[in-house]
């Protein structure tokens, strides 16, 4: 059977020349770990968009998660006291 990568076209083919290059998570869907949060040094979320919903897992055993909307340019607090703040993401 052929590659698929001569198969493929439009998003797929991007995906999977991104795969090949060495990038795991083309789609920024993995689990970001925390940083330190603070106002000063707050977690970096990757987006390609003016606004992205994150989720904050506010301690470790916690059963839910408080989800918020992060700004552009606008580092948003969650309820525990986290920091987050988005950063800009070239699109696949």
């Amino acid at each position: 059977m052929a590659d698929p990568l001569e198969h493929a076209t439009g998003l797929e083919k991007k995906e999977l020349l991104a795969l090949q290059s060495g990038n795991d998570d083309p789609f920024n869907m993995k689990v970001l770990k925390k940083a330190a949060g603070t106002r000063d040094n707050p977690t970096l979320v990757p987006s390609c968009f003016d606004a992205r919903i994150v989720g904050c897992i506010c301690e470790e055993h916690s059963t839910s998660i408080n989800w918020l909307w992060v700004h552009k340019e606008h580092p948003r607090r969650c309820e525990c006291g986290h920091w987050y703040k988005l950063i800009e993401k070239t699109p696949l």
